[in-house]
């Protein structure tokens, strides 16, 4: 009967499709389910509903609802981190900001200016719940699903004493797309998937032991089904490999598709036409945090039941739990060198095998020399702005900064380094003291 403890549990929607994930287990259905927001509002509302779920599938779980975090850590054996720190200010400055220099972010919450400074406003909040479940849950297994993932998994790898795994939805959500491009069963597609979160690559995708890459690129020669991936099939067709972010995410991470207004406009297709433009996330995002707020919740509560989402959480829970054997597509430590060409102290999305001794990355060995250099990239600019956080150093924020391949594509050095001072400014209340 273990302790399953969500941070940031106000993210009703997402938090609410984890607790039915967790309850959707037999051998979970009897859990403990610590649920903490600092919202109050929010957290009632999330609470309703699991609640709801436990008395409408007559189970055993017990629900506890609290904004008191150390109330909520206390003993727990697993937590789910999912908080969002400084609400919509920061975020409108981490859009908007660099937009008005010519950096179009569309989403911003991973890498880029949007990514680096929302990594920094979450650090020093990460930092105090390691701290807490040092205290109070030691051995617990911090699961993180707050972007942007790397940079905060790789600041608990280095800063803390807490075992922690990152989880991202990519993974699935890129076999579901392979497996309706080349019309097989997404239930048989076996993949090899490895690099860094939302910029890892499908190495392998076989059915019925073929590989399905020349189907594939077949598929991209179609027009409906090219728009509907239009920046994936690009990178596929120009490097080889499909990535695992959507089009919109993926088109922000590699100087190609977003310094110019034509290429943006072409490159939006059918699917994307509503999230290639700039601050796509950040607009829904307000909206979504409006209905959130509304006093009324726009939920059956007779009719919510446990079902099962194509999320980690549960399995790697269960896994841990029962002993059954899973290989699922987790972000951890390279400290097994499980990619032998990125740094040992990178964090890196690969398969992991985890059952009841724990999680164990598989060995990827080296990333193909057509795709090495995004990661490798990537994961510069990451560690930087670990480091700079933890080392409170200002000057390797604006290195990080300069080093982001959107950005660099757009800016001179001397515009960049203008820019990085504006956010600083604007985000000083959220962020760690940077001498």
């Amino acid at each position: 009967m273990p302790k399953i403890t969500f941070i940031g549990a106000g993210s009703m929607v997402f938090a609410t499709k984890l607790v039915g994930d967790i309850l959707s287990f037999d051998e979970l259905s009897d859990s403990t389910i610590a649920l903490m927001d600092i919202d109050e509002h929010r957290l009632e509302q999330t609470t309703e509903i699991a609640e709801s779920m436990v008395e409408n599938e007559d189970l055993d779980a017990t629900v506890e609802a609290t904004t008191d975090r150390i109330e909520a850590l206390e003993d727990a054996d697993y937590v789910l981190n999912m908080i969002n720190v400084g609400g919509t200010e920061p975020f409108e400055n981490e859009i908007r900001i660099p937009e008005r220099y010519g950096v179009e972010q569309a989403i911003g919450d991973t890498i880029g200016p949007g990514g680096i400074f929302r990594g920094l406003r979450t650090i020093p909040e990460m930092l105090d719940i390691a701290g807490d479940m040092e205290e109070l849950c030691p051995d617990a297994l911090l699961l993180n699903y707050t972007n942007p993932m790397s940079i905060l998994c790789t600041t608990m790898f280095e800063a803390t004493d807490i075992e922690t795994v990152g989880l991202c939805h990519s993974v699935p959500h890129t076999a579901e797309a392979i497996a309706d491009y080349v019309d097989v069963p997404e239930d048989d597609l076996d993949y090899w998937v490895a690099g860094v979160n939302h910029v890892a690559w499908f190495l392998d995708a076989e059915f019925d032991g073929e590989s399905v890459y020349p189907d594939l690129r077949e598929a991209m020669e179609d027009p409906d089904i090219y728009e509907r991936d239009t920046v994936r099939f690009e990178m596929m067709k120009h490097f080889g490999y499909f990535p695992t972010e959507s089009s919109h995410h993926m088109s922000e991470y590699v100087p190609y598709f977003r310094t110019d207004e034509e290429i943006i406009e072409e490159m939006q297709g059918t699917d994307y036409a509503e999230r290639m433009p700039t601050a796509t996330y950040l607009e829904g995002w307000k909206e979504r945090s409006e209905q959130r707020d509304s006093p009324e919740l726009d939920v059956d509560l007779e009719e919510v039941g446990v079902e099962r989402s194509e999320e980690y959480a549960s399995r790697l829970i269960h896994s841990r739990e029962t002993g059954q054997p899973r290989r699922l597509n987790l972000n951890v430590s390279n400290e097994t060198n499980a990619i032998e060409n990125l740094p040992n102290d990178a964090c890196v999305e690969v398969p992991v095998l985890v059952d009841g001794t724990g999680l164990h990355p598989c060995s990827v060995g080296e990333l193909p020399s057509s795709v090495t250099t995004f990661s490798q990239q990537h994961v510069a600019v990451q560690q930087l702005v670990v480091e700079g956080a933890l080392e409170n150093d200002r000057e390797k924020i604006h290195r990080a900064v300069k080093q982001d391949p959107l950005t660099a594509a757009e800016l001179t050095l001397d515009e960049i380094h203008e820019m990085t001072e504006e956010l600083l400014a604007a985000n000083d209340a959220y962020l760690p003291r940077l001498n």
